[in-house]
Order: structure tokens, then C-alpha cells, then sequence
């Protein structure tokens, strides 16, 4: 006779394993800081992404083993910093684009090969997306706080209600060789879960008067946080294929249970770059 398993619950149940109890409070630190900073706005918000950006950049030329190291994380994170100082100073609309291509061509005359400089282009334009865009959608006018509480509703939902659904629901592996975790019943639930936060977070700023934006019918809503959801989980996917390019487990260790910032911000990185398109179109239309 076979004698059971005592293990078998815990393995089962996320709440009894202790690193999912350290995400869990981690997590919950870090978007009571993000939340409270969105709030404030200024400085206090855009220091938040500033640092992400360049923490993230520097994770991401680490991993990809991508040389001079110290020399371009100082180019990346001066690049942001000036970046960030003019989008919160007084600067002309195109001193940031100006940095921003001062900086790609520093990176190109220090990163060796054709592919390390490939790579420390995309340690500076990660950076800038994580560290500008969610800056630049709070300090719009028309679109002012809506446009990260969006974001962020959206991202935290399609996490959280995939992991959930896929732990209870299981089925199909969504893409094994990538991600072995990962199911469809995840997929589809974390989908849905980022359709009705996206489409609530926008009810309640209409109800409080946040932002003109939030005057957009809720089915273009729905649609945009579906898109958004798709997109996150398609960053989270790219990021477990490149740490598996580069045989690593985690991008860093700066956030306990977490991983790294890339870790972190894989899902969120991909939702930034439709709004940053979205915010450059509009400013084309302008």
C-alpha cells in the first residue's frame, strides 16, 4: 500500500510555500510605493522609474555578459537622468530626443562587436521606456494619473489572475520549451482579468473626474487591456526565453522573491511600449 504523500498539499497550495509568501509581501510593498508615488507625482513618481530603468539596464547588460560593462550602465544612467531631469525641468520638446540619440551613439563607440552593440542599444532603450514613458503619460494633461493606474491595473491583473487560474484550472502548457509553468487556462484567465480591471479602473476615474481620457468608451477600453494583457504575458514569455538563452534563473536579485527588475517588469516593459507609441502618435496628431 501506498503511503501518501505529506508534501503533496503544500506543493499544491501556494499559500504554504514560503518563497510565494515573500512575493507575496514584496509585491505588496512595492506597489503600495508605486501607488502612493502616482499619487504624488513629480519627482517622487518619475525617481521611482528612474531608478528602474537603470537598474534594469544594468541587469540586462550583466546577463547578456555585454562589455564594457561600468562604461555603458554610466552612459545608460546618464542618458536617463538627464532624460528624466528635462521631462520634469523646463527643457525644449526635443532635448529628450537629443540625449536620447547622444546616448545610442556613446553606446555604439564603447560596446565590442556587432552584437554587443545591439545589445547595449537595447540596455538603453529598455531603460527608457521603463524609465520616461510612465513619467510622461502622468505628467500629460488629457491623460494625467489614469494612464499608469491603467497600466498598472492591467499588468498586476493579467500576473495575478493568471497565476491563480493556472494553478487551480492547470491544463495545457501554454509554451512548455519557454516557460514549462505556463498554461492556457492561465493565459485566458489572466486575459480576462485585465479586461475588467482596465475597464474598472477607467469607470472610477470617470466616476471621480481624474482625466478627460476616461471618457472613452468602454469597449475600446476592454479591447486596449486585452491587447495590453496579450502583451504582457508576451514579455513575460521573451524574458524566460532570454534567461534561458543566457542560462540564467533569475535577471538579479534586488527584489526578494522576485528576482530581478527585468523579473519584475518583463510584462510591464511590453504593455509601456504600446503606450508609447500610443503617446507618440498622439503627439504626431497634435
Amino acid at each position: 500500500m501506498a503511503v501518501p504523500d505529506a508534501t503533496a498539499g503544500a506543493r499544491k497550495n501556494p499559500f504554504a510555500n514560503r518563497e510565494f509568501g515573500l512575493r507575496v509581501v514584496s509585491g505588496l510593498v512595492l506597489a503600495a510605493i508605486v501607488v502612493a508615488a502616482l499619487v504624488l507625482g513629480g519627482w517622487a513618481f518619475a525617481a521611482i522609474w528612474l531608478v528602474a530603468g537603470i537598474v534594469g539596464a544594468a541587469e540586462w547588460i550583466g546577463m547578456s555578459r555585454t562589455v564594457p560593462r561600468r562604461a555603458l550602465l554610466a552612459v545608460v544612467a546618464g542618458t536617463l537622468i538627464l532624460a528624466a531631469a528635462c521631462f520634469e525641468g523646463d527643457a525644449p520638446r526635443y532635448a529628450v530626443p537629443a540625449i536620447l540619440v547622444l546616448g545610442a551613439v556613446l553606446c555604439l563607440v564603447l560596446a565590442q562587436g556587432n552584437a554587443g552593440r545591439l545589445r547595449a542599444l537595447g540596455a538603453l532603450s529598455g531603460g527608457a521606456v521603463i524609465a520616461l514613458v510612465p513619467v510622461a503619460l502622468r505628467d500629460a494633461p488629457t491623460i494625467g494619473i489614469l494612464g499608469p493606474a491603467w497600466m498598472f491595473a492591467v499588468v498586476w491583473s493579467t500576473d495575478v489572475v493568471a497565476y491563480f487560474t493556472g494553478r487551480t484550472l492547470g491544463g495545457p502548457k501554454l509554451m512548455p520549451r519557454v516557460s514549462p509553468k505556463k498554461t492556457w487556462s492561465g493565459a485566458l484567465g489572466g486575459l480576462a482579468g485585465a479586461v475588467a480591471a482596465g475597464i474598472g479602473v477607467v469607470m472610477l476615474a470617470r466616476a471621480q473626474g481624474w482625466s478627460p481620457l476616461s471618457e472613452t468608451a468602454l469597449v475600446w477600453v476592454g479591447l486596449a487591456s486585452a491587447v495590453a494583457s496579450v502583451l504582457s504575458q508576451g514579455g513575460d514569455l521573451v524574458e524566460s526565453g532570454l534567461k534561458r538563452r543566457y542560462g540564467v534563473k533569475d535577471s538579479g536579485a534586488s527584489i526578494p522573491g522576485h528576482g530581478g527588475v527585468m523579473d519584475r517588469l518583463d510584462g510591464f516593459f511590453a504593455v509601456a511600449l504600446l503606450a508609447g507609441l500610443y503617446l507618440i502618435l498622439r503627439r504626431l496628431a497634435a
